[in-house]
Parts: structure tokens; sequence; C-alpha cells
């Protein structure tokens, strides 16, 4: 894969652990599970295409309830 879409998901991954971020702390439950999805699938995303993620990236994935 290209460095260029490396770059990009790895920003997108960073963005949306803000996102994240500042959903719990609004207490906004929908918003959580959408940025939880959003992580877990851009995750899945590296790994299809051979990116190598922190080790903590990669816990973040986990089936939604």
């Amino acid at each position: 894969m290209t460095a260029m879409f490396d770059q990009e998901l790895r920003e997108q991954l960073a963005q949306a652990r803000k996102e994240l971020a500042a959903a719990r702390a609004e207490g906004d439950a929908d918003g959580v599970q959408a940025y939880e999805g959003r992580i877990a699938s851009l995750i899945r995303l590296a790994a299809q295409h051979g990116i190598t993620l922190p080790h903590d990236a990669r816990e973040e994935e986990r089936p939604l309830p």
C-alpha cells in the first residue's frame, strides 16, 4: 500500500479517537458507539492492507454489544 494511504488511515484513526473521547466526555452514547465502530473498521482496514499499528490500537477492535 502506498505511504499516502497509510498516512491517511492513521490520520482518520487519530481523528476518530478524538471524536470518541469527546463523545464520552459529553455522555453521548450514540456517538461513542458510532466512533467505536469507526475505529474498529479502520483497524480492520489497516490489517487487510498490511499496515502495522501499535499493539494498543489492535486492542480497540472488539465486537460492539
